[in-house]
């Protein structure tokens, strides 16, 4: 089987499945794992991903509000890659390409399998869908189960804590984005109690007040499609509002980066290391798999 992935969760999730080798193409975002790297590139971007959390902002909202796409899609370069299965999402049109942009630009398609995870269950949902469109379902349930077994070993500590801390957690620093979708049962399950975001809600925008009024214990900033050091230059629009330091989190040192690109805004199988992490953070003494300054690190006042 060919596969054309233009979703980076969509790609790992083949690579667990042990399908690396049918994939014939990718979209300019997939980058994990490494080796998927050299496969033909079928995607591009219209706005500059160098730019400010500000820039990048006005850039999708202009591009959103002239009815235009974020993503273009190579037709050319699929056609002639002749895949069998082109693995998309319809969650979020900011995201990557979703059905609606391949029904347009290949109107004799392959067939087109999309995800739309909103929560922890869709994101097990999704992969057992994968597995069975490219004919290996029992391995999916062999990985799904592996998975849920390394969360079930975080629950059975937390389920035990009688004191959680309160937790913001932050998707876009400017202007600001609470994070939604799987991200609050992620917390949950890590054992912190997540004040604004809602589960299985699309992230909502939110206003400074809202932050300050939550005053949460601790703050996670996790940036959709930035890496730790990108997370950690861009958290200088934060830093500088006047009201930042006098917020519970900033003023206790428990303000954290994380890796919000390749873990917490990925619905694939490294899930499970977004949770590892929250425990990780929210409970020092009891979790310690090794995921600091890899995945996350602690944000220092400045």
């Amino acid at each position: 089987m060919r596969i054309v992935s233009l979703l980076p969760s969509c790609t790992e999730i083949v690579c667990a499945l042990g399908c690396a080798e049918q994939l014939v193409g990718r979209s300019h975002e997939c980058d994990f794992p490494p080796e998927i790297q050299s496969l033909p590139v079928c995607t591009s971007a219209r706005l500059n991903p160098a730019a400010s959390s500000a820039e990048i902002d006005r850039e999708i909202k202009s591009l959103l509000q002239r009815a235009l796409s974020i993503y273009e899609v190579d037709a050319a370069r699929i056609e002639q890659l002749r895949p069998d299965v082109i693995l998309t999402q319809d969650q979020c049109e900011v995201c990557a390409v979703n059905t609606a942009d391949l029904q347009k630009a290949l109107p004799n398609h392959p067939k087109i399998v999309s995800v739309s995870a909103k929560r922890m269950a869709d994101i097990w949902a999704d992969i057992q869908t994968i597995a069975d469109a490219l004919g290996v379902g029992v391995e999916g349930r062999s990985l799904l189960s592996g998975l849920k077994n390394r969360v079930v070993d975080i629950i059975q500590k937390t389920c035990m804590i009688k004191k959680r801390p309160s937790v913001a957690c932050i998707e876009w620093l400017d202007p600001l984005m609470v994070a939604g979708n799987w991200a609050p049962e992620m917390v949950d399950l890590g054992g912190g109690r997540d004040l604004l975001g809602a589960p299985g809600k699309h992230s909502a925008w939110m206003e400074w007040d809202q932050l300050a009024g939550a005053n949460a214990d601790i703050i996670i900033l996790m940036p959709c499609g930035f890496d730790l050091e990108r997370t950690r230059r861009e958290s200088v629009s934060l830093a500088n509002h006047p009201g930042w330091l006098r917020l519970h989190a900033v003023k206790t040192n428990n303000v954290f980066i994380t890796d919000g690109n390749h873990y917490f805004n990925r619905p694939g199988p490294r899930v499970v290391e977004s949770v590892e992490t929250l425990a990780e953070i929210f409970h020092p003494k009891l979790f310690a798999f090794g995921h600091e300054n890899k995945t996350w690190a602690r944000l220092g006042r400045r």
